[in-house]
């Protein structure tokens, strides 16, 4: 199964690890998920993660950068013309159409009203029914 993980959900999952998002990461550490990404997703992660308000030590973000590199699938999807509250968030919307994945955010009402757009506890649902 192909996902695309919003930063707030890596940023949530390093904040609570024994939470949901948390539990969406270690699926893709298990190689149980597929996460997509593209180099403006990593940038962005790299970028949020470095920021002296989360506190997180080098080591954190590169053990996550460099699990999402090795584990993951780079993509380049094309720009989508849907509009966004934050166009920031556009990056994760158009990889996960490209890669027809599921979008996991904890941002819903930031996207569009999509069937593929879920929280991590709607998708941890979603994934034991697999």
């Amino acid at each position: 199964m192909r996902i695309v993980i919003d930063t707030n959900v890596v940023v949530s999952a390093l904040m609570t690890p024994r939470g949901k998002a948390a539990e969406v990461v270690d699926l893709i550490s298990g190689n149980k998920l597929r996460v997509c990404y593209s180099a403006d997703i990593l940038a962005e992660y790299i970028d949020v993660l470095s920021r002296s308000k989360f506190n997180f030590t080098a080591a954190d973000q590169e053990v996550f950068v460099s699990g999402i590199r090795r584990l993951g699938v780079l993509v380049e999807p094309p720009a989508g013309n849907e509009t966004f509250i934050d166009e920031s968030d556009r990056i994760f919307y158009d990889a996960a159409k490209f890669c027809d994945a599921i979008l996991i955010t904890g941002n819903l009402k930031h996207y569009p009203d999509e069937s593929f757009i879920v929280s991590p506890a709607e998708f941890l649902s979603l994934f034991e029914l697999q």
